[in-house]
């Protein structure tokens, strides 16, 4: 029986006994020092994140020389001067030595690691991080090391010297560290329903998950097998002088020998049974690495005989702001192999251009997206890697390219359930003249792309174009889509009103002024089919009602007024940085506004929401007496009203098609507008079953929208893509992914250095600004000159009309040259000008970054400086009380 007092009298021995002189000391500065160095460097400013990242990718080398430097003489010493002997004279029990000098070492690193905690001090001066991340990573520092400290022991006892078994330390957990990525041979992979590789077997990749913020079973059953095996064959050696003398001390020898080899089979067996646990704690305040219910129904789902794959391409090193995006790309995949394991298979692959990784990927459709990237100061463009394929026998869903705001987790999840579904449901998209489905333009003459919003409900739904022309199969869509229906004809008007009428789900679009095509506008009439000789050919079949919709608002008993725009002035307040370049008909519908029905909180569609940008909407009112419940999905506030047509919109000059004033007048109605609904039909009451959810603009749906969505432009988080797919999905009566949608990560980025250098990145846009002012102006005094001289030949008198012809094309064909040669000099001047304002402002934000790695640097020494100071002055203190006052000298 273990006795605790004996324990812990070895554990004081040797703990104390390494903080009585100054090397303990100088050895914790220098490590927390060099971790300072890794965390703080460079990369750290770069990636923008507040976390301990940089640190992780170095810290299993750092261990390399901390647990040797702490062990290395925890048994040479005792073998040296002898005290070994002594000590196992003493009534106490090998196992009870051996713990005690273990505890004592576990003792020194985790005093090593509470002065390291400077760096997370540092982490809390400049940025918001996450503590509970820190703690899990501070939580794999640790077990990686108690790991390693076994090693250290077992190499300690194995020589009297402290420096030769420093070296034997290092050579003892070198494999763990660096063992390599070797596949184990497939009979034996197989039997655990993965590919394995030696590097499961490593201390890096069971430590990787803690500065994550996870905590996986696995892991710590791979911490607690290494160390059990270590203590072991240390306790082996320890008992060695038992029995090695005996008659017996052969036998015994190999006996001891088959128990070593016979625990290490076990412990290995325990590991590869538990690779794959579904067993982990998500530490990070979002819960980002938490498999959501919905993605865990999705896994579990999966049939046997329809296994999923997933092979991500990831570039090894990518630019700080997709950081983030690898970092939960690869920690989410490897929670999804370990739910689904037996069904679903993960394969990542790292990636550099130009190798034969990259033209795998390429096979795929996954290539190379252009980065730009800011490493030392220097801009330059990165080749990244960042996608997937999901495939599931002939099925298959490319992902190429996870961008910084693209949802990752609903990505994977939806295209799993994708590739794996024998039958999905089908949205019919209506044929208008907004052409979402894309095709031959005639007015054009050329191919048009179809919509994103068509692209994206193709990873999730069967989709196909639905004529208006002829009765629309009620039993064939689950959701129709209707944009623009204002520019149907008459006949097909009434096609797509029967359709509704039979109750059938419908999401309708409709527009007032199409931001992306004024022409399109329901007043004006249908273009001709004729491009280039449109004005000769016959014009456009007439708009039903004159493009008011009169008998499809009748029907959904609404009043939606074709002419009519909506304006609201909340958008300044919600981002007064781009006050002086929006105007009021751009409006934002956000709970951030303080509107307290701005989303509709009791809708699957829109509660959670955010913020929605609509351009130049109409807007919604339920007729009196009609029998449907129109439920408010979207509002304005009350610092809202409505414009004219006539007052917001006049013809071009030369006919060159219609204009949007840039300042109309503009009066509020002091209450608030519905922008979109959602619209049953009271069948107790009389009235039809309609089942349709209205939206008073189109441009909601407009592609810049999902690159909004894909890369946060001007630092914009919208939710108008997901608005459209929860509404679909609700129609469809498929409400799997509405609430995987809302799922946010919260940025935690180093917000000091952000404020300090937000001067001069504002510096350096004021002087780009003002550089292209300048150029622009110097071009517009070239062009005018131009004019001048054009007009002043026109003006002349003297000449008839066959000189000024000659004059002129003389004039204009010198000034052009002119202007040409000009305009080329004034690009060279900008650029140049722009060239040294960028340098200029990379130095002054590699100054600051310098300032805050500097800090981070000295900061870290100082706290184990000032206690080794202090020991050391009560340990001179304690030595002068101890002398006889006779012996002292006198002064």
């Amino acid at each position: 029986m273990l006795r605790s007092h004996v324990i812990f009298s070895i554990f004081q021995r040797n703990f104390w006994s390494y903080f009585s002189g100054a090397i303990g000391y100088l050895f914790i500065m220098v490590f927390v020092s060099a971790g300072a160095w890794f965390a703080f460097r460079e990369e750290f400013f770069t990636y923008n994140q507040a976390n301990l990242a940089q640190l992780n990718l170095y810290f299993p080398q750092l261990l390399l020389f901390v647990v040797p430097a702490i062990t290395m003489s925890v048994w040479s010493e005792e073998r040296k001067l002898g005290t070994d002997e002594l000590l196992f004279t003493l009534p106490v029990s090998d196992i009870e030595v051996l713990l005690g000098k273990y505890l004592a070492v576990i003792g020194v690193y985790s005093v090593t690691l509470i002065f390291s905690l400077t760096h997370c001090l540092v982490l809390l001066m400049i940025g918001n991080p996450d503590i509970w991340q820190l703690a899990a990573n501070y939580l794999g520092f640790w077990l990686a090391g108690c790991a390693l400290l076994s090693a250290g022991m077992l190499a300690s006892y194995l020589t009297s010297s402290a420096t030769v078994a420093f070296i034997i330390g290092l050579v003892l957990c070198l494999p763990a560290v660096f063992i390599m990525n070797v596949p184990i041979p497939a009979p034996f992979s197989s039997l655990f329903g993965n590919e394995l590789s030696l590097e499961t077997f490593g201390i890096r990749y069971h430590f990787q998950p803690f500065g994550n913020g996870i905590v996986r079973f696995s892991s710590l059953v791979y911490f607690g097998s290494f160390t059990i095996l270590m203590l072991y064959i240390n306790r082996v050696l320890i008992g060695y002088r038992h029995w090695s003398g005996g008659k017996n001390g052969s036998a015994m020898g190999w006996q001891y020998l088959i128990r070593t080899v016979s625990l290490a089979v076990a412990l290995i067996s325990l590991n590869l049974i538990l690779a794959n646990a579904n067993f982990a704690f998500d530490f990070t305040q979002e819960k980002l690495y938490t498999i959501s219910p919905t993605t865990r129904q999705t896994l579990t789902s999966i049939n046997t005989d329809r296994p999923v794959t997933i092979q991500a391409f990831v570039s090894r090193q990518v630019p700080r702001e997709y950081a983030s995006v690898r970092t939960s790309l690869i920690g989410l995949l490897g929670q999804y192999a370990q739910i689904g394991r037996g069904k679903l298979s993960v394969r990542i692959v790292d990636v550099e251009p130009f190798s034969e990784a990259a033209e795998e990927a390429k096979a795929f459709g996954i290539e190379a997206r252009k980065v730009q990237s800011e490493r030392g100061g220097r801009i330059q463009m990165e080749d990244v890697y960042l996608g997937a394929v999901i495939n599931s026998g002939a099925n298959e869903v490319v992902i190429p390219f996870f961008d910084v705001a693209l949802p990752i987790e609903y990505e994977l999840t939806r295209s799993i359930q994708t590739v794996s579904e024998e039958k999905r449901k089908t949205v019919g998209i209506l044929e208008t003249d907004a052409k979402l489905m894309g095709g031959f333009d005639m007015q054009s003459f050329r191919n048009s792309p179809e919509w994103r919003i068509v692209t994206e409900l193709k990873k999730q739904y069967n989709v196909e174009s639905v004529s208006p022309a002829a009765a629309i199969d009620d039993k064939k869509y689950d959701v129709l889509i209707a944009v623009l229906p204002s520019s149907l004809s008459t006949p097909d008007m009434g096609n797509l009103v029967d359709y509704v009428r039979k109750g059938r789900p419908t999401l309708i679009f409709d527009d007032p002024i199409p931001a992306t095509n004024v022409e399109l506008a329901p007043r004006q009439p249908r273009p001709r089919a004729g491009g280039m000789m449109g004005g000769m050919s016959p014009p456009g079949e007439p708009k039903a009602d004159g493009g008011k919709a009169t008998s499809l608002v009748n029907l959904l008993g609404i009043q939606w007024n074709y002419d009519e725009v909506v304006f609201d002035n909340t958008i300044k307040v919600l981002h007064p940085e781009f006050s002086d370049v929006v105007r009021p008909e751009i409006v934002a519908i956000s709970t951030k506004s303080g509107v307290k029905n701005a989303f509709s909180m009791t809708s699957p569609v829109t509660s959670g929401l955010q913020e929605v940008l609509l351009f130049f909407s109409g807007t919604i009112r339920k007729r009196d007496k009609a029998n449907v419940k129109v439920t408010p999905l979207m509002q304005t506030g009350p610092d809202s009203g409505l414009i004219g047509w006539a007052e917001l919109v006049r013809p071009g000059f030369f006919g060159g098609g219609l204009q949007i004033v840039e300042d109309p007048p503009r009066m509020k109605d002091e209450y608030s507008h519905i922008v979109a609904c959602r619209i049953e039909g009271d069948t107790a009451a009389g009235g039809p079953p309609v089942n349709v959810i209205y939206v008073a603009d189109t441009d909601l749906i407009a592609d810049w929208f999902f690159q909004v969505r894909e890369r946060r432009l001007l630092n914009l988080d919208l939710d108008n893509v997901t608005f459209v797919l929860n509404a679909v999905d609700l129609l469809a009566d498929d409400q799997t992914f509405i609430d995987l949608r809302k799922r946010r990560a919260k940025a935690r980025t180093l917000t000091a250095v952000e404020r300090q250098t937000a001067p001069f990145v504002k510096q350096r846009s004021d002087e780009q600004q003002k550089a292209n002012e300048e150029a622009k102006q110097a071009l517009d005094q070239a062009k005018e000159r131009l004019k001048a001289e054009v007009e002043k030949i026109r003006k002349d008198d003297s000449l008839d009309d066959i000189a000024k012809l000659q004059a002129l094309s003389i004039a204009q064909e010198s000034e052009t040259r002119k202007v040409q040669v000009a305009e080329s000099n004034i690009e060279q001047l900008k650029q140049q000008k722009l060239e040294k304002n960028q340098r200029q402002t990379d130095r002054q934000i590699r100054v600051v970054e310098q300032n805050f790695f500097l800090a981070a640097f000295l900061l870290a020494p100082i706290p184990p400086a000032i206690l080794g100071l202090l020991v050391l002055m009560i340990r001179l203190r304690n030595e002068q009380n101890d002398i006889t006052p006779s012996r002292r000298i006198k002064s």
